[in-house]
């Protein structure tokens, strides 16, 4: 299935925040067959041209970026230390398995360890281990030899495990936060290939969502569109010890229409659009719960003299953790939503 081989290839690509080049490579490999025209902006922004007969302009936004750790220290006897890029939830990283870039391109592996339970005191095992207390274990047995091994201050890293097939449509892997949303833009630009557009569209593959919206703001600012969605991979909550009514969105529920988050209020009206595209193709579809969270449309709206702007997302568990999981059939329920939308554009905002 091509969408299975796509977002393995996306999710396995390494992609820390400011580190986005592997992840853009592979977007403009999978992406150029489709547009007219593909260029990266000084920031490393890529943009996927469709040309159309009108002069009307829509933004398709999905960030490049993973969370991931930088490093900042090397110890005298060759242990590293790391700060975050991006938001990470210290319970779940000590005893991961990372994946460090080097200056040179080389990746190298090591180990993300702790003080172990056996010596701490009671009161410190009931507590989560500070991320400035954590470490990475590289083999190293001094500093001069773990700059041997080509390790720099600055050098990104993350926590990778490969993707995989689950069972009966799921899938899991890192970083679907947000390659899902760039595999839905390179998918939804494939079956609109053929197809006669009166509209312009730019698919924007955006870097530094993770650290701030960066790459959403500048690219924003450059496309001046007449309307953008952004497209993520948002917060599945369906799962034991969560009430319905704090699950942001939930698997197999067909793509999540945000209606408010903590960066944007979506205007009514766009959200009876999609709503309406929804219902008339028989797409199933659900609603993030208000105010979760936030995506690069807090930047997008706000540029410039102001974008209409909304958000489409895939249901993804586990998002900012090593292995997020979705379901193929909400990824294609996603991507047909989006491809008959923007079919119907512009006239079904007049």
């Amino acid at each position: 299935m091509r969408s299975i081989d796509m977002l393995r290839q996306l999710s396995d690509a390494f992609g820390v925040s400011g580190f986005e080049d592997e992840v853009r490579e592979q977007v403009t490999q999978l992406v150029s067959p489709y547009v007219d025209e593909v260029r990266t902006d000084t920031l490393g922004n890529l943009f996927a041209i469709r040309k159309g007969k009108g002069d009307f302009t829509l933004m398709l936004d999905a960030h490049m970026d993973e969370v991931g750790f930088i490093l900042k220290w090397i110890e005298d006897t060759g242990y590293l230390r790391f700060a975050p890029l991006g938001g990470w939830d210290a319970r779940i990283i000590p005893g991961h398995r990372v994946e460090i870039l080097t200056r040179s391109g080389e990746k190298r592996y090591g180990v993300i360890g702790s003080a172990p339970p056996h010596i701490l005191t009671d009161e410190e095992r009931k507590k989560p281990i500070p991320i400035e207390k954590m470490f990475i274990d590289v083999g190293a047995t001094s500093q001069q030899d773990a700059l041997d091994m080509g390790f720099h201050i600055g050098d990104p890293l993350t926590i990778h495990y490969p993707f995989i097939e689950l069972h009966d449509g799921y899938v899991t892997g890192k970083a679907f936060d947000d390659r899902a949303g760039c595999a839905v833009m390179i998918e939804t630009a494939c079956r609109l290939a053929e197809k006669d557009l009166d509209i312009n569209i730019v698919f924007s593959f955006v870097v530094g969502e993770e650290v701030g919206l960066r790459g959403a703001r500048t690219s924003a600012y450059q496309i001046d569109p007449d309307l953008a969605i952004a497209l993520e991979g948002t917060i599945g909550a369906d799962m034991p010890g969560v009430p319905q009514s704090s699950q942001p969105v939930r698997l197999g529920k067909g793509p999540a229409i945000t209606v408010a988050d903590r960066s944007i209020v979506v205007s009514r009206r766009l959200i009876e659009a999609i709503e309406s595209v929804a219902d008339e193709g028989a797409i199933p579809y659900q609603y993030k719960l208000p105010t979760y969270g936030g995506t690069d449309a807090g930047a997008i709206h706000t540029t410039r003299a102001g974008i209409l702007t909304g958000v489409v997302s895939v249901p993804c568990r586990f998002i900012h953790s090593p292995t997020s999981t979705l379901r193929l059939n909400d990824f294609e329920n996603t991507v047909r939503l989006m491809t008959r939308f923007i079919e119907r554009l512009p006239g079904l905002l007049s």
